[in-house]
């Protein structure tokens, strides 16, 4: 760049103290988010990649393509192998957990930081297939785990594919196992990657920067998704749902009206990018018709849809009055047997794994392979007076 020219991005004082809101970082291969027409995997919007196998989907994430017919029975096929080998030293860590204590997410970020001390490889690649594709059994045992069952080894089926595992762990069949998973299926890869800059892919991203596994990455990512801020909206989503209790309209404007009155959050809509409706809330209502149609919270959530953008859209400082993913999420998990909204947040990280995974796989083959620097952002005293930042 010449001295002339100006620079890529400046630095202002409304910049500081904002959570890196908008300064760009760096780059992000496996997904964007357009203001209007949402998340697009590796280019392709994720609506069209919605009614694929999970499985292909976190192939694209990791190689960039989609994959061929034999290539898709190949990487299935790895996962299934991986996932035999459970480490029953992280098993054994969980086990020791009261039961019922804490959040089921800090279980979540314990259970993976275990996986990793029970069996480090060093090899991100190995570590990052091995984590992905013994999730499916880490979140059944702590679905049992913390409701003081045991769970058997042999009672693992990775042949059956990631989803339908889990399921199979829980102990369901027939066609309750098929409504829950074509609902999970759903959800894991609307909400697997959301760009490079979200607070857990950064901080997994982040310390993955260090050379860090890829475990105390992703349990850090976990950790950083458990805030109500963050991964817990749609938990946060569903209660607020719950509070309405109806699908009138009227009713629901009131409600509306009366939180904004008392400052308090619209739960389901808006977005830090996006400017218009979230296409993936477009898509969970849509499954929701077919799922579901007659469920009192879903009839309550299509209502909130139609009722809030108007309200919202009063507010100036309101940029994006629209529903987002969370809107319909929780009403979905609940209509299909999940009837615990706080292990909701473990549904969104068990998806995300994948992402940030993927991410970190990237950064670390950056610059011909020397990685990512180190993240370090600058921070600046704040009654120093500092030159060349302008308001």
């Amino acid at each position: 760049m010449g001295d002339d020219e100006p620079p890529i991005f400046e630095i202002r004082e409304n910049h500081l103290d904002s959570g890196l809101r908008g300064i760009p970082v760096g780059t992000c291969q496996t997904s964007f988010v357009d203001p209007i027409k949402g998340v697009h995997y590796v280019g392709y919007p994720v609506e069209d990649l919605v009614n694929m196998e999970e499985e292909d989907v976190i192939y694209l994430l990791f190689n960039k393509r989609l994959p061929t017919e034999q290539e898709s029975l190949d990487f299935r096929a790895e996962l299934a192998h991986r996932a035999e080998e459970m480490p029953t030293g992280a098993l054994r860590v969980l086990e020791s957990l009261t039961p019922g204590a804490g959040h089921p997410m800090d279980w979540l970020s314990t259970g993976i930081l275990a996986l990793g001390i029970s069996d480090t490889t060093g090899d991100l690649r190995t570590d990052s297939m091995n984590l992905v594709a013994r999730m499916p059994e880490l979140m059944a045992r702590i679905f049992h785990l913390r409701g003081g069952k045991k769970l058997q080894t042999r009672d693992s089926r990775p042949d059956l594919g990631l989803v339908e595992n889990f399921t199979h762990m829980l102990g369901i069949s027939g066609k309750e196992a098929d409504r829950m998973n074509r609902v999970l299926r759903f959800f894991f890869i609307l909400h697997m990657d959301h760009g490079g800059g979200n607070l857990s892919t950064f901080s997994g991203k982040a310390v993955a920067s260090g050379r860090a596994s890829i475990y105390a990455s992703i349990s850090s990512a976990m950790s950083a998704l458990s805030g109500p801020l963050h991964g817990r909206a749609n938990q946060s989503c569903l209660e607020f749902v719950k509070r309405i209790g109806s699908d009138d309209p009227q009713e629901i404007e009131s409600f509306v009206r009366g939180e904004l009155s008392s400052k308090r959050p619209i739960y389901g809509f808006g977005h830090g990018v996006l400017r218009a409706e979230d296409p993936r809330a477009r898509l969970l209502i849509e499954l929701g018709e077919e799922i579901c149609p007659d469920d009192s919270d879903f009839r309550t959530v299509k209502t909130l849809r139609e009722v809030v953008p108007p309200i919202l859209s009063e507010i100036p400082k309101i940029s994006n009055p629209y529903p987002n993913v969370d809107i319909a999420s929780g009403a979905l998990l609940q209509s299909v047997g999940f009837r615990k909204p706080d292990y909701y947040t473990t549904f969104f990280g068990w998806s995300r794994v994948a992402g940030i995974t993927a991410q970190i796989l990237d950064e670390r083959g950056a610059r011909g392979g020397r990685g990512t620097p180190i993240y370090r952002p600058k921070y600046i005293p704040r009654n120093q007076p500092v030159r060349r930042l302008e308001s």
